[in-house]
């Protein structure tokens, strides 16, 4: 193993570590809302964002040079990969699925990918 993989990997785990307390702190905060409802809201709310997020941080380092591969190592694949949570929208869905709450599933694949792929989208565009 070279010291630079050692340092990538060591730039990816602390940006994954911060993360994942992001998304727990975030997504817990906005669930606890009572207009969550029983809804998975927490996770949409840090998959939009974290989508948003790439998709600037992608659009920045594109268009204006500016993020070396260890900023990006840090940011889009360590915190931002710890952030956003598409594991937890998959169980997330396949408990209302199993629940029977068909509306809500559906609800939340669509909007899970819609908002997600726009809130990318968006974020890659007002870099511009």
């Amino acid at each position: 193993m070279t010291a630079a993989y050692l340092q990538q990997l060591l730039l990816v785990g602390s940006g994954g570590f911060l993360g994942s307390v992001l998304r727990f702190a975030m997504a817990g905060w906005v669930q606890r809302w009572p207009a969550a409802g029983g809804f998975p809201l927490g996770t949409l709310t840090v998959n939009v964002l974290g989508c948003l997020a790439i998709g600037l941080l992608a659009g920045w380092a594109e268009h204006r040079q500016v993020l070396d591969p260890a900023q990006r190592a840090f940011l889009m694949i360590g915190l931002l990969g710890g952030f956003t949570t598409f594991s937890a929208f998959a169980l997330d869905s396949l408990a209302l699925a199993q629940a029977g709450e068909l509306p809500k599933f559906a609800a939340n694949v669509l909007l899970q990918v819609a908002c997600c792929l726009l809130a990318a989208a968006a974020g890659f565009a007002a870099t511009r």
